[in-house]
């Protein structure tokens, strides 16, 4: 089928009756759930707004001649990767960029996987078939996606197979002429089970040796798969109205712990398996790191923009556009904002083709972006709190505006500066739900970890990064400063 509906998705979760459990109860329908039903709506709204947006959201199938989504192209020249952007970038519109893990991140991936799928035939040709046939598979009928990529965190500071429980992460338990079977746990699944199914990529938090191969694997099962298990953490979306929680009572995404007990894995589903050299440089080799951080650079530019909107918003709702710090501190946003999209432009306008075919962005400008945003992030989120002041805890509901007795007190009390009250509140209560809510507080955490540890990202930013011409500049300068080095012998 070709790009999917709203109600097309919903009606697929509805049927699939994944395993989902939340609160210690299993759901039965996670489109009527209290806890998922809203994020379920959200991700309806944005398949319909494929087709509500039909000349940038979606492209004609290379193979059926269907209309597809657009995130999942194969960019071949840089005008086909800004399609591709733009398309990102009314999704991120759509939602403000509170939600990281919409449909576009992991079309980028498996896009990259299979059009880069000869890595994968290192081990045998039939991964890279495989990883070719799931790509057009998704492509051709709009497959949503979860994914996990991280074993339980029980001791960092050992490889998997030296664990006291090793059985405990996801491992091969036996190969069967139709295929393998799996068990153990991965970490963390967003919107697990609220998507059709679920990619498991290699980890990579630590690099695998071969004594790790049994827990070397990647590939891909329908979410209903017999055995699996999504255990989601609690919900923070809360069931309040829209007024109250304009952004957790509709993005709300969940986080999920998996559970495969058993599950069976087809071979035509399989792309890694026990083979740590091909999971190690899974992301890198095929172009999925790049395309990847091309989605979550775009999306971030977005997000970055609509919090700038957030405090602009604040600053006139209060009258204090006109003080020298508050403009600082708008400017620190601007800036911020100006810089991640100079690196978007930067790696768009110098992409390449890689050796695969595929208009690759240029990965320096990405990786600069990915790795500062984590650490600039919380600084905005503190801007508007500080900004926001007691005005981001002084936020009464709607339901007290609506109330005969008091309505009219606090839309008095809580009027700004061309605002009436019921206007600055509901402001305000956005601005508190990106900052300060729950929702707000797991969007700060997510931003910090997004790709991993920062500092972790740091150092391997330093390592990799081109040194020598700098040092060479600096020694060259001194090389011809006109000194002569004295010829004396150290004593």
């Amino acid at each position: 089928m070709p790009a999917k509906t709203g109600d097309q998705y919903m009606e697929r979760i509805k049927k699939a009756k994944n395993n989902i459990y939340i609160g210690g109860e299993r759901v039965e329908d996670p489109t009527t759930h209290p806890s998922f039903k809203n994020v379920v709506k959200s991700m309806a709204g944005l398949y319909d707004l494929q087709h509500e947006k039909a000349d940038k959201m979606l492209y004609t199938s290379p193979t059926s001649g269907d209309k597809v989504g657009m995130t999942f192209m194969r960019p071949e020249t840089i005008e086909d990767l800004i399609k591709r952007r733009e398309a990102i970038t009314e999704w991120a519109k759509a939602t403000g960029g509170m939600m990281g893990r919409s449909p576009d991140y992991l079309n980028a991936e498996v896009m990259a996987m299979g059009t880069a799928s000869d890595l994968f035939a290192e081990a045998d040709p039939m991964f890279a078939e495989n990883a070719r046939n799931y790509y057009e598979y998704c492509r051709e009928n709009d497959i949503s996606l979860t994914h996990t990529l991280i074993h339980p965190q029980v001791n960092r500071a050992k490889a998997q197979h030296e664990q006291k429980d090793a059985n405990n992460a996801l491992h091969l338990v036996e190969k069967r002429e139709d295929g393998i079977i799996v068990d153990g746990i991965r970490l963390l699944a967003t919107q697990g089970g609220i998507t059709d199914e679920i990619l498991v990529f290699p980890s990579t938090v630590k690099k695998s040796g071969e004594l790790d191969d049994p827990y070397s694997l990647a590939f891909a099962v329908p979410n209903n798969t017999e055995g699996l298990k999504f255990i989601s953490r609690e919900s923070f979306d809360y069931g309040k109205n829209e007024w109250d929680h304009p952004l957790s009572s509709r993005f709300e995404e969940g986080d999920a712990i998996v559970s495969f007990e058993n599950v069976f894995v087809p071979w035509e589903r399989v792309f890694v398996c026990e083979n740590s050299s091909i999971c190690n440089r899974t992301f890198a080799e095929t172009g999925a790191v790049v395309h990847m951080s091309h989605q979550v650079v775009s999306k971030n530019v977005v997000k970055t923009e609509f919090l700038l909107g957030i405090i602009l918003q604040v600053m006139d709702a209060i009258g204090i556009d006109q003080f020298q710090h508050v403009k600082d501190k708008g400017t620190e946003v601007m800036l911020t904002l100006e810089t991640m999209k100079s690196h978007l432009y930067k790696a768009e306008h110098n992409a390449k083709l890689d050796k695969w075919g595929t208009m690759t962005p240029d990965f320096e400008a990405l990786n600069a972006a990915r790795n500062w945003y984590p650490r600039v992030y919380p600084r905005i989120t503190e801007i508007l709190r500080i900004l926001g002041a007691s005005g981001l805890m002084g936020i009464p509901t709607e339901a007290d505006f609506q109330h005969e007795e008091i309505g009219p007190i606090i839309n008095r009390a809580m009027q700004g500066k061309n605002l009436d009250g019921y206007e600055r509140v509901q402001l305000f209560r956005l601005a508190w739900d990106a900052t300060l809510s729950a929702f707000g507080s797991r969007q700060a955490h997510y931003e910090y970890y997004f790709f991993g540890d920062p500092i972790k990202m740091g150092m391997t930013y330093f390592d990799q990064y081109d040194k020598d011409p700098y040092k060479d500049f600096v020694q060259d300068f001194l090389n011809k400063s006109g000194s002569k080095k004295p010829n004396v012998t150290s004593v």
